[in-house]
C-alpha cells in the first residue's frame, strides 16, 4: 500500500526543514574542538535524555527486534526491563556521574580518549579506537538497512536509492555540525518517536478489539507455532521458550543479555555523559530517559508479537509467513502498511526515520572521531584537526553504506546484539575499573581488553552457530560449522567473553599487586 503522496510530501518537508534548521544551529554554535566532539559540555538534561534514548533506540529496536518479537514472542519484554534497569538507571547513576566528572577533569572528548587518559596509555586509546572502527560499521549498516527497507516498502522506491539518500541526509549535518547538531536533532527525533510509538500501540490494540481481546487471541495461538520453532523450545507468542532450549538460550543470552548488558559500554552513549554541566543534570535526565525507553522498546516488542494476531485474522497466516521472502525485518513495515491509515503511515515512517537518523548520526560521529582523532592521531598526526575528523567521518560512512549493500536479510537484530556484545566484552570491565579506581592498573586493562575481544571473536567464529556457519572459518579449518555441540552453539559470545574479560582483569590486578609487593619488600629483604 503506497502512502498518499501529498500528505507525505507536506509532513516530510516540515520535518526536513526542522532537522536542517537544528543542524544549522548546531553548525553555528560549533566554534571549537570541544563543541564538535562533546557539544561544549553544556547540554540541557532533557536534550541529553532524549538524545541518549533516541541514540539507544533505533530501527534495530523497532524493525529488527520488533520482527524478532513477531517470531519468538513477548519474552522479548525482558529486554525492556534490562534496558531501563541497566541502560538508564545503572548507566546514568553509577557510570554516568563518574564518566562526566573524570572526563571533565581529564578533558577527554571521546570514549577511547577517556580510556587512554584514565590509564595514561596511548595503547588503550588506540586499541579502543581500532575496535570501534572495525566493528561499528556492522551496527551502522544494520541501522541503514532498517531505515532503507521501510522507505522502500512504504514509498515503493528502489532500495539502492533509499539507502544512499538516507545516508547522505544524515551525513550532511553530522559532518558539518558535530555533536551539537547531532544532539539537537536527536531531541527532535526522540519527540517524534515518542508520538509515533504511542499512537502505534493505541491503534494496534484498537484494530485487534482491545487489550484483553488481543492478548487472549495471541495466547490462544500457541498451537500455531511452526514445527521448527516448537522443536527449538518455543511454547507460544505469549510465553517464554522452554528453559534451557536453543531458542531460550538465543533469546536470553544473545538478545536480552547481549543488548541489555552491552549498552553499558556503548561508545556513542558514554560520550553523552561528558556533554552536561553537572551531576544534577544526569539525575534529571533519568526521569525522562526511563519512560522514553519503556515506550520505545515495550511498544515495539508488544506490537511485534501482536502482528501474529493481525495477520492470522486477516490473512490466515502467522507473521513469519507474512514476511517478505521470510525476512523478519519486513514484518513490522508490512504490518504498518497493511493495517494503519495513510496519515499514521507517514507519522510512523517519520518516527522510524527519526529513530534511524538519531542513531546513525551518533554512530557516524563516533566512527569519524575514533578514526580521525583516536586512531590517526596516535598513528602520527599529533595535532587535532577538525578537517581530518570530518574526512574520516565521510570515509566511515562510505564503508557502512557498502556493508549495508552486502549484508544478508534478517540481520538487524543480530548485528545490533553482536556489536553490543563485543563492546561489553572488550570495554566494560576496563571501563568500570577506570571509573572506580583511584589508580587503575594499565596491565590489567590491557589484558582485559585483549582477552575480551579475542574471546568474543573466537566464540563468534568457531562456536556460535548463527555466525560461525555463515562465516565459514570453522568449516574451513575443522570441517564442521561449529567446533562445539549444542547447547553451546546457541550460547552468545557475550556470556563467555565478558566473564573471561572480568576474570583476566582481576588476575591482572593480582599480578600488579604482587609485583608492587616484591618491589617494595625487595630492598628491605636485601638489607
Amino acid at each position: 500500500m503506497a502512502v498518499n503522496t501529498g500528505i507525505f510530501v507536506a509532513v516530510t518537508l516540515v520535518y526536513l526543514i526542522a532537522t536542517i534548521a537544528l543542524g544549522y544551529i548546531g553548525y553555528r554554535r560549533t566554534k571549537g574542538d570541544d563543541d564538535y566532539l562533546v557539544a561544549g559540555r553544556q547540554v540541557h538534561p532533557v536534550v541529553l535524555a532524549l538524545s541518549y534514548g533516541a541514540t539507544f533506540i533505533s530501527t534495530s529496536a523497532i524493525i529488527g527486534f520488533g520482527g524478532v518479537a513477531a517470531q519468538l514472542g513477548m519474552g522479548m519484554i525482558w529486554l525492556t526491563v534490562l534496558n531501563i534497569g541497566l541502560g538508564i538507571f545503572i548507566a546514568f547513576v553509577f557510570f554516568g556521574k563518574r564518566t562526566r566528572s573524570i572526563g571533565s577533569r581529564l578533558r577527554a572528548v571521546t570514549f577511547p580518549d577517556l580510556m587512554g587518559k584514565c590509564y595514561r596509555s596511548p595503547f588503550m586509546q588506540y586499541a579502543a579506537g581500532i575496535v570501534i572502527v572495525i566493528a561499528m560499521p556492522l551496527y551502522t549498516a544494520a541501522i541503514l538497512i532498517g531505515g532503507a527497507q521501510f522507505i522502500t516498502s512504504t514509498l515503493q522506491v528502489p532500495y539502492t536509492t533509499s539507502l544512499i539518500a538516507f545516508a547522505a541526509i544524515v551525513a550532511l549535518y553530522v559532518v558539518l555540525g558535530g555533536l551539537i547538531a547531532v544532539m539537537y536533532t536527536d531531541a527532535l527525533q526522540g519527540g517524534i518517536m515518542l508520538v509515533g510509538m504511542t499512537i502505534l500501540l493505541v491503534l494496534t490494540y484498537v484494530s485487534l478489539g482491545g487489550i484483553v481481546e488481543a492478548n487472549s487471541a495471541l495466547d490462544a495461538m500457541s498451537n500455531l507455532v511452526p514445527q521448527g520453532l516448537a522443536a527449538g523450545g518455543m511454547t507460544g507468542w505469549a510465553s517464554m521458550p522452554a528453559l534451557g532450549s536453543s531458542i531460550w538460550l538465543t533469546m536470553v543470552t544473545t538478545l536480552v543479555l547481549g543488548v541489555g548488558i552491552g549498552v553499558l559500554a556503548q561508545p556513542q552513549l558514554v560520550v553523552r555523559f561528558m556533554t552536561v554541566r553537572d551531576n544534577r543534570s544526569l539525575n534529571r535526565a533519568v526521569l525522562v530517559g526511563g519512560p522514553f525507553i519503556l515506550m520505545m522498546t515495550g511498544v515495539a516488542f508488544t506490537v511485534g508479537a501482536l502482528t501474529n494476531v493481525y495477520f492470522y485474522q486477516t490473512e490466515g497466516v502467522i507473521a513469519l509467513a507474512a514476511a517478505t521472502d521470510g525476512n523478519i525485518d519486513t514484518i513490522i513495515p508490512n504490518f504498518i502498511n497493511a493495517s494503519m491509515p495513510d496519515l499514521f503511515i507517514v507519522i510512523f515512517m517519520l518516527a522510524l526515520l527519526a529513530a534511524a537518523m538519531s542513531t546513525l548520526s551518533s554512530l557516524f560521529h563516533v566512527m569519524g572521531t575514533s578514526l580521525g582523532f583516536d586512531v590517526l592521531q596516535r598513528a602520527g598526526a599529533q595535532k587535532r584537526s577538525m578537517g581530518r575528523i570530518r574526512v574520516a567521518t565521510v570515509v566511515m560512512i562510505i564503508v557502512s553504506v557498502i556493508l549495508a549493500f552486502v549484508m544478508p536479510g534478517s540481520i538487524i537484530a543480530r548485528a545490533t546484539a553482536m556489536f553490543m556484545g563485543l563492546c561489553a566484552s572488550a570495554f566494560l570491565p576496563a571501563y568500570a575499573h577506570a571509573m572506580y579506581s583511584n589508580r587503575p592498573s594499565l596491565r590489567a586493562a590491557k589484558l582485559s581488553l585483549v582477552a575480551g575481544a579475542a574471546a568474543w571473536f573466537i566464540w563468534t567464529a568457531f562456536v556460535h552457530i548463527k555466525e560461525s556457519e555463515p562465516m565459514g572459518l570453522s568449516n574451513l579449518l575443522f570441517g564442521v560449522p561449529a567446533i562445539l555441540p549444542m547447547p553451546w552453539q546457541a550460547v552468545d559470545p557475550l556470556v563467555i567473553a565478558l566473564p573471561l574479560s572480568a576474570i583476566v582483569l582481576l588476575a591482572g590486578l593480582v599480578l600488579d599487586r604482587h609485583r608492587v609487593s616484591i618491589e617494595t619488600e625487595g630492598p628491605a629483604g636485601a638489607a
